[in-house]
């Protein structure tokens, strides 16, 4: 007869971006019986990186447990953008049901899609909560349909298809089983019920051989690396010699040094753990993502976890600038490469490669979003490099080329759908589904190759005003489309000097196109100032002073008044990119830049390169 332990419940909560899931662990913490009272929760308390409390989003998984009627609950906070769906995938494996959060204006997303699909391909049992009830906006009955129809197209079973229902108001910290907002009540009880009368109890086999399986990594700087994981079967105590199995088929012995558990907020020392606990393990220097720690003499690895393949990739390089070295704190090829190294340590879809230059790296990534964010931290931490234009990884399969597509999902008020279906259809996107969502808005789905949305939220934004909504995630890989596709329709505004900018010089360029720099920026030879109007690259001299006479001025009287420039941030200037170009990172500074800077040897290199193209 099968033991269960009733005591402990493992379940993730998984959402869309933005659907208020960091909001509710919060509430769920607050609610139970795990923080003492002088605990002063901070809001999002679960997002603990900068960055992530800044975009408001989850970068990594984060694990808490609270305690409700003395049940254990583990609970995952998992990240909802596709760039971080290898972390999704990975903590699917480590509990036994899933609590699906679900905007009740928005409904369901590409990610709600994304994120659903990788639990029911898991047989996880699913519990849906209708956040943000208290929206005037709310449509809770049509959402619930919505999510309905989501369960039956990913293929769910009569089961699944059975899920509870909650709506709640994570930022009020209210609940009900009822759809009507009136009826909602100040307790998070609701949810909690339904966790521990839908999802089921961890099998109790703790007296069988250990399997413990890590599905995500810590770094420390004085334990090294930290194996967090789930225990499958067996117990686990500090002391004991076990073998850790590799991903290559090999074995490592080591000795378990230290074990932790998750309470609350807390990561706790622990002298033991049983099956179905997760917990984290140090003591292994090279432990990595899907190995499994068995006992020396049982050793029986569980099944390696798939971890999803970088689709984008980067050139890094040192700061070679003629501003090289004025304001970072580590500027050199062995500081650069270590850091890179570093993040090796717990981002597991990350892959950096040498190149035949001792200075330049290819990063290689899930997306730009994946890759910004590495970029913005080591610009945070003090570190000076140059990056080059985001390319999609080619891939052969079955002997053919293929690329990355993406799904795309557009939310926008209706005068605006023709002229994003003329956009995608130039970048080969096809189109497929178009419905009303009502209140003159429509939702558009496509299938683009990811080739063809690099560089197209700027332009997007702009073309919808603003009002439009869009969100993708990687579909899969197809037959390569032959050409080019998106990419840049305008030239760059080059400067041809060195020097500070004038409010003269940019008057005199304005009409040229966009002016990215503000008067008195200092700027050098090759650095790009701006947008051109027209598709050719032009260089301008942003630096001249207007010439001082004693004539007195007809028009003395009349202030001189510039438009403000368009200041670009990281994501921006990543989109803005050519492939004759560099992105220059700075603790301080973003700067984009000609990778040749000199105008007269750019020119000589154009014309080798379109000699080259002819023969």
């Amino acid at each position: 007869m099968t033991n269960f332990r009733k005591d402990i419940r493992n379940v993730a909560i998984i959402a869309h971006v933005d659907h208020g899931k960091t909001t509710l662990v919060d509430e769920l913490l607050k609610q139970s019986d795990t923080l003492d009272s002088h605990t002063q929760l901070a809001e999002r308390a679960m997002d603990s990186n900068a960055l992530e409390k800044e975009r408001g989003i989850t970068i990594l998984a984060k694990n808490t447990a609270v305690s409700y009627k003395g049940t254990r609950i583990n609970i995952m906070d998992t990240p909802g953008h596709a760039d971080f769906g290898g972390e999704v995938e990975r903590i699917m494996k480590m509990v036994d049901g899933v609590v699906l959060v679900v905007d009740a204006y928005e409904g369901t997303m590409p990610q709600t899609r994304f994120v659903l699909k990788k639990a029911l391909e898991q047989d996880l049992i699913p519990i849906v909560v209708v956040n943000k009830i208290d929206k005037p906006s709310a449509r809770p009955e049509e959402v619930v349909d919505e999510v309905l129809e989501l369960f039956i197209e990913l293929g769910a079973d009569d089961d699944q298809l059975e899920f509870p229902v909650v709506y709640a108001s994570a930022i009020n910290g209210t609940s009900s089983l009822s759809d009507n907002p009136a009826d909602q009540q100040p307790t998070m009880e609701p949810i909690f019920e339904s966790i521990l009368e839908h999802i089921p109890a961890p099998v109790d086999n703790s007296e069988e051989p250990l399997q413990f399986q890590v599905s995500l990594l810590d770094y420390n700087d004085y334990v090294g690396r930290i194996g967090i994981g789930r225990v499958f079967r067996g117990t686990i105590k500090v002391g004991d010699q076990v073998t850790l199995s590799k991903l290559d088929g090999t074995t490592k012995n080591f000795r378990v040094t230290k074990l932790f558990g998750f309470f609350g907020l807390q990561r706790q020392e622990i002298q033991e753990a049983k099956a179905g606990d997760l917990i984290a393990v140090s003591g292994m220097e090279d432990i990595f993502v899907g190995e499994t720690v068995t006992p020396t003499d049982a050793v029986e690895p569980l099944p390696v976890l798939h971890i999803d393949e970088p689709t984008l990739q980067m050139t890094f390089l040192v700061n070679n600038s003629p501003f090289a070295g004025r304001e970072g704190k580590w500027i050199t090829a062995r500081k650069v490469e270590e850091r890179l190294m570093a993040e090796l340590q717990t981002d597991v879809s990350l892959r950096v490669e040498e190149t035949d230059s001792p200075d330049r790296w290819t990063v290689s990534g899930r997306g730009e979003l994946h890759l910004s964010i590495l970029i913005e931290t080591m610009r945070r931490e003090g570190y000076e490099l140059q990056v080059s234009r985001p390319e999609v990884i080619e891939r052969e399969i079955d002997g053919v080329k293929c690329e990355p597509f993406e799904r795309v999902q557009i939310d926008t008020p209706e005068e605006y759908q023709g002229s994003i279906i003329q956009a995608l259809s130039e970048r080969k996107g096809e189109m497929l589904d178009m419905t009303s969502t009502g209140n003159g808005q429509m939702r558009l789905i496509f299938l683009v190759p990811a080739r063809g949305l690099i560089g197209f939220t700027t332009d997007f934004m702009s073309m919808t005003r603003g009002y439009g909504i869009m969100n993708h995630t990687f579909d899969q890989y197809m037959p390569m489309i032959q050409g080019n596709i998106g990419g840049r329709h305008h030239g760059a505004l080059v400067s041809i000097d060195t020097g500070k900018a004038t409010t003269y010089s940019i008057m005199s360029i304005e009409e040229r196109g966009t002016v990215f720099v503000n008067p008195g920026t200092e700027v050098y030879e090759g650095m790009i100032v701006g947008e051109n109007s027209r598709d050719n690259d032009l260089t301008v001299n942003i630096t001249k002073a207007k010439q001082m006479t004693n004539v007195r001025s007809a028009t003395k009287d009349q202030t001189s008044v510039i438009k403000t420039p368009k200041i670009l941030t990281l994501e921006e200037s990543l989109e803005f990119m050519a492939d004759d170009e560099y992105l220059e990172v700075t603790p301080e500074s973003i700067r984009l830049r000609k990778q040749i800077l000199n105008k007269g040897e750019r020119e000589k290199a154009a014309k080798r390169a379109k000699k080259v193209a002819e023969s």
